[in-house]
């Protein structure tokens, strides 16, 4: 009786410190994505209003260059060369676009998208921060 008390003993504290293993690597990884979500926020926050501010100058200029009655009297060009403001807001805009504006502004909930897909696999996921989300296992009967 007492060999078996310590093979259990032995086995129990075996599959006890694998599982703290597991809880440490959860938790450094857990860790390291948080870190690299936060690192991205304040750049995608500089972004966001870099794409404000153009968005709404485009919009403003925009407006003017519609209501100007000399819009419908003029050529295209002209129109355009007589409305710098636009011309340029709305070039910068296009420009933006371009160099991927659309993906930096949302480049955390992009990370924190692909980690949910390959956590799923796992019975986790994560949220927006990267905090992880422990799910219980499926009961297979």
């Amino acid at each position: 009786m007492e060999a078996y008390n310590d093979v259990f003993t032995y086995g129990f504290i075996r599959q006890l410190s694998t599982l703290l293993s597991y809880s440490v690597d959860l938790k450094a990884f857990e860790r390291r994505l948080t870190e690299y979500v936060s690192c991205l926020q304040p750049a995608t926050g500089r972004w966001r209003m870099i794409l404000i501010v153009v968005s709404v100058c485009t919009a403003t200029g925009a407006w003017n260059w519609l209501i100007d009655p000399d819009t419908q009297k003029v050529s295209f060009f002209s129109s355009l060369w007589n409305h710098p403001f636009f011309t340029i807001s709305c070039v910068t805009l296009i420009g933006l676009f371009f160099a991927g504006i659309h993906k930096r502004v949302v480049a955390p909930s992009i990370i924190a998208a692909r980690c949910r897909t390959v956590l799923a696999e796992y019975n986790m996921s994560c949220d927006d921060t990267g905090k992880l989300i422990l799910k219980p296992r499926p009961h297979i009967q």
